[in-house]
């Protein structure tokens, strides 16, 4: 009966009532996997466009799937609301994620992540992200190691962290 029960200290709890109640604008990251269905993709694109709407600056990396909707809908509210950061260089980049990118405004090439495979570019990269970031909004599989790390990190972090399962 003796057992101990491992409860958020009272600086934690206050921080992250703090977090949430902030009314004014915040750093927000959107990251996800790029195999998500178009009516996801659909909801992830309305989701940025309101979160920028509303004054926020969003930040994600620029693949296809969440980022790309992520992109598509920031642009539409405010570009200047928007930075994309990449794992590598714009050259290895998808043709049709470049496309998209060279209207983003603000966005930050890795070049050095050139040398490296693209899961070990892409965890520097939402490294990078989250550094940047108040808030974490991901969308991923319950196999999504790579998002499902950087959840972790950002919570460690003290992020305000929604994760949402697409399994």
């Amino acid at each position: 009966m003796n057992q101990a029960i491992n409860l958020p200290k009272v600086d934690e709890f206050l921080e992250e009532l703090a977090a949430i109640q902030q009314t004014g604008s915040k750093r927000i990251a959107l990251l996800g996997s790029r195999h998500i269905p178009l009516t996801h993709q659909n909801l992830i694109e309305m989701m940025s466009y309101a979160l920028v709407l509303e004054g926020n600056h969003l930040i994600t990396s620029g693949s296809t799937g969440t980022n790309s909707a992520a992109i598509k809908g920031a642009m539409r509210a405010d570009p200047n609301l928007l930075t994309v950061i990449l794992p590598q260089s714009m050259k290895r980049q998808p043709r049709e994620s470049r496309k998209q990118l060279e209207q983003v405004i603000h966005v930050v090439e890795n070049p050095k992540g050139d040398d490296l495979s693209l899961a070990e570019a892409s965890a520097l990269c939402n490294q990078e992200i989250i550094s940047r970031c108040q808030q974490l909004i991901c969308f991923a599989y319950h196999e999504s190691v790579t998002l499902l790390n950087t959840c972790e990190e950002a919570e460690n972090q003290r992020k305000i962290v929604t994760l949402f399962y697409l399994d």
